[in-house]
């Protein structure tokens, strides 16, 4: 399991697409070169995509949490099938 993960983990890592030139121009300075596309229009963008990012990987820890440690002592639970898979 932890192999599968780790080679998850470097697949995504390595897949990091470069901006072209002409969108490099329109990023602002912390995004040039990582990102395609018209940059930000407002602070607010900054922070719906960071409020998006807490939520996203709370709910990627607790899906994982519950998954692998779901808490029920009773053998026939949903959640067995998945774990028994």
């Amino acid at each position: 399991m932890k192999t599968f993960l780790l080679t998850v983990l470097g697949i995504l890592f390595s897949l990091v697409a470069y901006a072209c030139p002409v969108c490099e121009k329109q990023q602002p300075k912390v995004l040039q070169g990582i990102s395609h596309g018209a940059g930000p229009q407002s602070d607010w963008d900054y922070i719906l995509v960071w409020a998006t990012v807490v939520i996203v990987v709370a709910c990627l820890f607790f899906s994982i949490k519950w998954l692998v440690r779901p808490g029920e002592e009773s053998r026939d639970h949903i959640k067995r099938t998945v774990l028994e898979f």
